[in-house]
Order: structure tokens, then C-alpha cells, then sequence
């Protein structure tokens, strides 16, 4: 971990104690990749739950590791560096946990969170068929009939749903009120009438699962309800947020790592008798690699700073979020140049980083979306 000054010696402590653990995910990362492997990433999720990392934020009071949003930024660039389908599969998990966090009651927090910390994964069931960026426009919908609600619907690109034992859903309540009638429950992800499918082949991130789900006449209590009725956008959107951090120290992590490896091929690549980080081509490219991904850097530690001071608001983390995910397109794309053909080739870091880089401009709110949220409060103002 490099210094900085929002780096503090906890969290250098923080990734000493599990650099045994981030580095065994390193050995398996292309395993992982190789044989889209569901059940190493669950593994490495696990044993990270074993450190309480699963609830890295979750006070300690409910069970979890008590720390603050820089250490879950911190950590989570440190294990993309290390295994990107595994962090992209805790970040899923982390928005799962947000949601019961901020918005669940005090009975929900006290049963789910320490399991949830630990030894439990959650699977965060938003996006549908026909609801993508437009979340106002679900159709899972939760009907109440006496004292329990029953759902149906469909969702899609579900990633962790297949590995999950615990889903927080969103479904319609009040459909005509757009997304002022979402609501959001925790649901058990083996009960009847819930039906997840096997998980769809990628691009990238290949050993993080994402699955369709259907729902056929799914029973869900009133205790299952988070937070009020009718309140489930709100808490999408606040866990949402804390995804799109996460986001950003993955893409973060990627620059990182992609640098660190086009620094060293450059270096020992030889051509025209000399090595080709002797030609200014090639220095350009690794100047502007780096340039991005300090720019990158100084954003995500600046608003994870911000949030632990309940200070950064939607537009400072789409900010992050939007720079840091295309900032790291460009550095994967100029670091796979650098290695030619040996970056081309199945079984290179360089072809995987390159692969697994392009969701991140898509996933928990594509750039479109950011910069529509960075718009709105540019002309609030």
C-alpha cells in the first residue's frame, strides 16, 4: 500500500494481517478466471468473513469489524490488485450489508449482521429485464395479503446470487408511484418459490457469479420489510453510493497493478538492442498511465475521507466512480499495447485485467448515469 496522506497506520495493519490470505487469492486469480470457478471466489469470500472483512464498516456492536469507509476503500484496492472476480464479488456483498445497515431495524441488525460479517453472503437484487439505469421502472412486485407480502417477478445480473444465502430485494409495493413505491425485504435466497439460475458466461470477471432470478409466489413477512414500506429507493440509493466507492478502489487497484506489470515488461522487453522503456513512445504511455491513476487515486481517498465525515454527497462519489472506471479502460488498454502480442494472448494478467476492467464502467450505475448525477447538481447550484 502506497502512502498518502489519507492512509493511516491502521489501515497499513489492515492489509499486513491478511497478506498471507490476498496473496493465496494471487496463486488462484487465473484459476479463477480460467474455470470461472463460483466456488474459489465463495472460498476467498469466506475467508475473509473469518477476519470479520465481510463487515468491514458494520460497528462493532452488531458484529462486524468496526472500521471506517477509507479502510473498506483501502482494502478493497488492495484485494482487486490481488483477485478482481473476488472483489468484485465483495462488493455485491457489501451492498447487500449497506442495506440492512442503513435502513434495517434494530432486530434485523442485531440477527444479520454478525452472520453477514462473518460467514454469510448477500446478494443485492435490483436490476430486472427492463430496468437497468432506470430503477423507477421494476416490475417485481410484492403484494400484501394480510399480514405477509407475496412477490413475483424476474431479476437479471444478479452477481453473488448463486453463492448467496441471503438476497435484499427490491419490488414494487406501490406501482404507481414509480420509485416512491419500491420497498426492500430481506429474502432467504433457498426459500420456495425462489429460483436462481445458473450463472451467465462473461467477459470478464469470470469468477464472480451473475445469475437470473425469478420469484413465483415467494412469501415474504412483515418483519422481512426494510426499513418502511415504500422506502426501498432510498435505501438502494445510500448503499449504491457505497458500491460506486467500491467501484472506484477496484478500478483503482486494476490501474495499479496494470502499471506495476507494463513498468516490469517494459523494462525487460528488449528490442532494437536496447529495452523499449528506453523509447519515448513507450515513457509517454507509462507517464499518462500514471498521471490517471494518481488523479484516480487522490479522488477515491478524497471522498471515502469525505464520507467518513458524512460529508460527500452523490455527485463527489459519481465523480470518483466515473473517473477512476474510465480512467482504468485507458490504462488497461495503453498497458496491453505496451505488451503486444504477449498481452494478446489467454493466460497473460494484462489480457485478464483488460477483460475484467470493462464492467466497472457499466456496473452500479454506468458513466452515463454518473455523469447525469454530477450534471443535476452542477445546474441545482
Amino acid at each position: 500500500m502506497e502512502s498518502s496522506i489519507y492512509a493511516e497506520e491502521t489501515y497499513k495493519n489492515l492489509i499486513d494481517s491478511v497478506k498471507s490470505k490476498l496473496s493465496e487469492f494471487r496463486r488462484y486469480s487465473m484459476e479463477v478466471d480460467e474455470k470461472e470457478d463460483y466456488n474459489l471466489v465463495k472460498r476467498n469470500l469466506l475467508k475473509l468473513g473469518e477476519d470479520k472483512l465481510l463487515g468491514i464498516f458494520v460497528p462493532e456492536s452488531y458484529g462486524g469489524r468496526g472500521l471506517d469507509f477509507r479502510a473498506f476503500s483501502f482494502f478493497t484496492e488492495e484485494l482487486s490488485r490481488h483477485c478482481t472476480s473476488t472483489a468484485f464479488s465483495y462488493i455485491a456483498h457489501i451492498l447487500s450489508i449497506s442495506s440492512i445497515l442503513f435502513g434495517g431495524s434494530e432486530e434485523q441488525k442485531r440477527e444479520l449482521l454478525p452472520v453477514m460479517s462473518r460467514e454469510k453472503i448477500g446478494a443485492f437484487a435490483l436490476a430486472e429485464p427492463q430496468a437497468g439505469s432506470d430503477v423507477s421502472s421494476i416490475r417485481t412486485n410484492a403484494v400484501k395479503k394480510g399480514g405477509k407480502y407475496i412477490i413475483n417477478g424476474e431479476k437479471r445480473f444478479i452477481t453473488n446470487a448463486y453463492i448467496s444465502d441471503y438476497l435484499i430485494l427490491f419490488a414494487k409495493t406501490d406501482p404507481e408511484r414509480g420509485n416512491k413505491g419500491i420497498s426492500a425485504f430481506i429474502i432467504d435466497s433457498k426459500r420456495q418459490g425462489v429460483k436462481i439460475s445458473e450463472p451467465q458466461p462473461k467477459m470478464g470477471m469470470r469468477g464472480a457469479p451473475v445469475s437470473q432470478i425469478s420469484f413465483k409466489d415467494v412469501e415474504a413477512s412483515e418483519e422481512e420489510l426494510i426499513g418502511k414500506e415504500n422506502e426501498g429507493f432510498k435505501i438502494a440509493m445510500k448503499s449504491l453510493d457505497i458500491g460506486r466507492i467500491g467501484v472506484s478502489s477496484i478500478s483503482l487497484g486494476i490501474s495499479k497493478r496494470a502499471l506495476e506489470v507494463s513498468l516490469s515488461f517494459a523494462k525487460s522487453r528488449v528490442q532494437f538492442n536496447q529495452p523499449i522503456a528506453d523509447f519515448e513512445g513507450i515513457q509517454f504511455k507509462l507517464a499518462d498511465m500514471y498521471a490517471k491513476m494518481k488523479a484516480a487515486e487522490a479522488l477515491t481517498y478524497h471522498v471515502s475521507y469525505m464520507l467518513d465525515r458524512g460529508r460527500a454527497e452523490p455527485s463527489d462519489i459519481a465523480t470518483a466512480k466515473l473517473f477512476s472506471s474510465e480512467a482504468v479502460n485507458y490504462i488497461v488498454s495503453e498497458a496491453l499495447q505496451i505488451f503486444g502480442g504477449f498481452g494478446y494472448i489467454r493466460g497473460a494478467e494484462v489480457e485478464r485485467l483488460y477483460r475484467d476492467a470493462r464492467i466497472l464502467s457499466i456496473g452500479e450505475g454506468t458513466s452515463e448515469i454518473q455523469k447525469i448525477i454530477i450534471a443535476r447538481k452542477l445546474l441545482r447550484e
